[in-house]
């Protein structure tokens, strides 16, 4: 099936979830699909471009990378069985997303407005102490997942140890995560963390993608996280203790806490089409599984 055609099934699932437009409600099935369609390349805006971050930050989006705002990549994700709160901005995807030659990963851009994180604790975090505590936060949610009747999963490894650049307030982050029992070298999904501090919270950029393309598909998410730039009075350095909020946590607990939290968060299974398709909402993760599975290439 092109990819195109999986897009118009989506289309299909979004008009019967809600009015995609007016118009879209009044037209026949097949023509709201060709206007649905329309309506998601429409709304893609390609790089180079300026793509404001809410009124926090700029993104400076380069050639061949594409960003689709909030309402309609919110849409896409509701489609794949995902929620979205009201920290997701959008999502970065190939420009050319809908082609069948398009590389196969997607970028989860939010804002949280969590306050001001101290980054004092990244000089003397531990990491292994860090992935302890995401398979534990990982382990504990299982007993829901089976609950639920959702295959349980394990972290296994670091991807991307925790890497902090307190000149530029940046971290990195990425774990290995798949499904208990499965074989050691089956291609999971993988989400690369990248995370820009700013004045009233943090903005993540969360690249969404396999194992089996991780390397490969590291460099674009460094390039994504260096082109956002916050805007005058958001910066990190303009923090005013007697003023602004100060966040309930460290920036450890961006690796440690707040991420085992998301892995945890709930697991659900649904089926797309009678095909079966299985859809992990776990925090961020949640993207990972519905968007690879769909996005994979079919004879």
């Amino acid at each position: 099936m092109h990819r195109k055609h999986r897009l118009y099934l989506l289309i299909v699932l979004l008009s019967a979830l809600w009015s995609w437009t007016p118009l879209l409600a009044q037209e026949p099935a097949g023509e709201a699909d060709d206007a649905g369609y329309a309506a998601l390349i429409a709304a893609l805006q390609k790089g180079p471009a300026k793509v404001a971050l809410g009124d926090q930050a700029v993104l400076q989006l380069p050639d061949g990378f594409g960003y689709l705002p909030t309402r309609e990549a919110g849409m896409l994700m509701a489609a794949m069985g995902n929620t979205v709160d009201d920290n997701f901005l959008g999502l970065i995807v190939p420009a050319n997303f809908a082609d069948d030659d398009a590389e196969d990963w997607i970028v989860s851009v939010d804002f949280d407005p969590a306050g001001y994180i101290q980054d004092e604790d990244a000089r003397s975090w531990d990491a292994d102490e860090l992935l302890q505590n995401i398979k534990d936060g990982t382990e504990a949610a299982n007993a829901e997942r089976e609950r639920m009747g959702v295959t349980p999963i394990e972290v296994t490894r670091w991807i991307q140890p925790p890497s902090y650049d307190a000149a530029n307030r940046r971290l990195v982050w990425s774990i290995e995560g798949r499904d208990k029992g499965a074989p050691a070298d089956a291609d999971s999904t993988v989400n690369y963390n990248t995370y820009v501090l700013g004045r009233e919270g943090y903005i993540s950029l969360n690249l969404i993608t396999s194992l089996s393309q991780i390397d490969k598909q590291k460099p674009l998410a460094h390039t994504l996280l260096g082109a956002v730039a916050y805007n005058d009075g958001k910066r990190y350095d303009q923090y005013d203790p007697a003023t602004d909020k100060l966040a309930a946590y460290g920036l450890a607990a961006l690796v440690g806490g707040v991420a085992a939290k998301k892995l945890g968060l709930l697991a659900v299974v649904a089926a797309f089409l009678a095909k079966s398709f299985k859809f992990i909402i776990i925090g961020v993760i949640a993207a990972a599984a519905a968007l690879r599975k769909f996005m994979q290439r079919k004879a």
